[in-house]
């Protein structure tokens, strides 16, 4: 729990930017501007956030004004070496919500993803947030293309798990080629051996092969969204969130369910072009 403590507090300061409400096709909607401030206090033992958002611009008064302070971090929100996120549903039940959050760190950046589901676990929205630290030059990537992912990857996978048992280390490759109006890929994550072949469709990658179609979608500022579009208690699945920092560096965030429909481990992976 210290470390998980330890790993949240790298997000500490003042972070402006917008939450921009993104199609379930990936077309981007309305968006707002908003101002999020992590302070810590009294030794870094609390930490107090704000979030205010505005109409239009930073510069007017905002139209919501949200705090929360914390001194302890729930079950469902695990923080990484690098101060990436991952936090969302312990339990997929009939006719509930079920929602994932992700949020990535890096110097003066940060970007975050909310994915949703609908009571009838079907996946009905998302929201990116892409936020600069106040005062800094930092500057936001542009929109994550397929020319961008093509290449080999390779990197570590630092995975925690709901029930407290040991965290694992596993090395991960992954190949990512086009082909014709297609993108093929070869993931290998410890003793898994994983391909799949997807669809390309603009800004988006359909996933039809298997049990349960998946989407991806390639977003602003690099970041990419993967998700079943039909989720259940009675089937294991994943979701996931991406970030390409640079054109040689991206890491990604997962969160695991099992045929119960129980949240059992979050992975953060960090992976560096190699061909």
């Amino acid at each position: 729990m210290e470390i998980n403590w330890g790993n949240f507090l790298k997000n500490l300061g003042e972070w402006e930017g917008s939450f921009t409400q993104v199609a379930i096709d990936g077309e981007l909607l309305s968006s707002t501007a908003s101002i999020l401030t992590l302070e810590g206090l009294e030794d870094n033992q609390l930490v107090q956030l704000r979030l205010r958002r505005f109409a239009n611009n930073i510069t007017e008064q905002p139209t919501a004004d949200f705090t929360q302070e914390y001194r302890s971090l729930g079950r469902q929100l695990v923080f990484f070496d690098t101060g990436a996120f991952s936090k969302g549903s312990l339990q997929v039940a009939p006719f509930a919500e079920f929602g994932a959050e992700y949020g990535f760190v890096a110097g003066n950046r940060r970007a975050r993803l909310v994915q949703l589901f609908d009571l009838q676990g079907s996946f009905s929205s998302l929201t990116l947030i892409q936020e600069i630290r106040s005062g800094t030059d930092a500057i936001m990537r542009p929109a994550l293309t397929v020319e961008q992912l093509l290449g080999k990857w390779e990197g570590t996978a630092f995975t925690v798990y709901s029930d407290w048992k040991p965290s694992e280390t596993n090395v991960v490759s992954l190949e990512i080629n086009q082909v014709n109006g297609s993108l093929h890929q070869q993931l290998s994550f410890g003793s898994h051996r994983i391909s799949s072949t997807a669809r390309i469709e603009g800004n988006q990658l359909h996933f039809e092969e298997g049990v349960t179609p998946r989407r991806v979608l390639l977003l602003p500022d690099g970041v990419s969204s993967n998700i079943p579009l039909q989720i259940s208690h009675r089937q294991p699945f994943f979701v996931e969130a991406g970030w390409l920092l640079s054109d040689n560096e991206r890491q990604r965030l997962i969160r695991s369910y099992n045929d119960k429909g129980e949240w059992i481990s979050s992975t953060h992976a960090i992976e560096h072009r190699v061909g």
